[in-house]
């Protein structure tokens, strides 16, 4: 059974189901769509909220920031448009219709000079000196591409691309990590590349369209047999992680990081 007791609302809690961030005064709203461009204003939130936390209110004033799959951009420009943060953030986005929303919308809400959303491969991009990397990576699990929106895999178990973006030496990797997609072992990866558990915020969340797929679903149910895939029922758990170079870290959280993601 889902236990809600591991979570605690208050605020200042590594824990807490983050509640939703205060609506900037110019609030940015998502164009119709098809499904080829994923949309999920529950996890856009977290991932915005997540940005904002861990990453923009620690900045420097003119620092530069790397996005891997921007998506849409809402969840950034609903961050920036909250934020004071000044500096540029660099968005790497290989889905074309993605792309032009995002850059439709940075225009509309007068972002141009703080995010850039290039219509490119992430990895074989030049990209700016940056201590901060942040993704909100493909994670769902399958065994080829062959599902409703295939930049959405993240491999045979879930975790491919948020590994390699953890292998490319970033002071700072800010990701979200989903409990269905082998959370102990992406966990496990971190550290062996000299990283640390800084920060963490986790929310609960439903089974949606992608996740429900049953090619999709039925890959999720094979990882859990393997206790590598941890939800109850329609529930999984989304964290926000903060991964930070050891030296770099006041903290790790590892441990309990991991004994959250697996109590489902």
């Amino acid at each position: 059974m889902f236990d809600q007791s591991i979570f605690t609302t208050q605020s200042n809690s590594l824990y807490a189901i983050p509640k939703t961030a205060p609506s900037p005064s110019k609030i940015a709203k998502r164009s119709p769509s098809g499904k080829e461009i994923f949309i999920c204003p529950e996890e856009s939130n977290f991932y915005s909220q997540c940005l904002d936390t861990f990453v923009l209110q620690n900045c420097l004033e003119d620092e530069a920031v790397i996005e891997f799959g921007s998506g849409d951009g809402l969840p950034v420009i609903h961050a920036l448009l909250r934020t004071e943060f000044l500096g540029c953030i660099h968005g790497y986005e290989l889905n074309s219709s993605a792309c032009k929303i995002a850059n439709s919308k940075i225009a509309e809400y007068g972002l141009g000079e703080r995010y850039l959303v290039h219509n490119t491969c992430f990895f074989t991009s030049s990209k700016p000196a940056a201590r901060y990397l942040v993704s909100n990576p493909p994670y769902l699990p399958a065994v080829d591409d062959d599902i409703y929106l295939p930049l959405l895999r993240g491999g045979s178990d879930g975790s491919t691309i948020t590994r390699k973006l953890l292998s490319l030496g970033y002071d700072n990797v800010m990701s979200l990590v989903s409990s269905y997609s082998n959370p102990v072992d992406t966990i496990d990866y971190a550290i062996e590349q000299g990283y640390s558990v800084a920060k963490f915020l986790v929310t609960p969340l439903e089974f949606g369209y992608y996740s429900s797929e049953p090619k999709v679903k039925n890959t999720i149910d094979k990882l859990r047999d393997q206790k590598k895939a941890f939800y109850s029922g329609n529930i999984y758990l989304l964290a926000g992680v903060l991964f930070q170079k050891r030296s770099l870290a006041a903290a790790n959280l590892s441990d309990e990081l991991i004994q959250i993601m697996t109590s489902l």
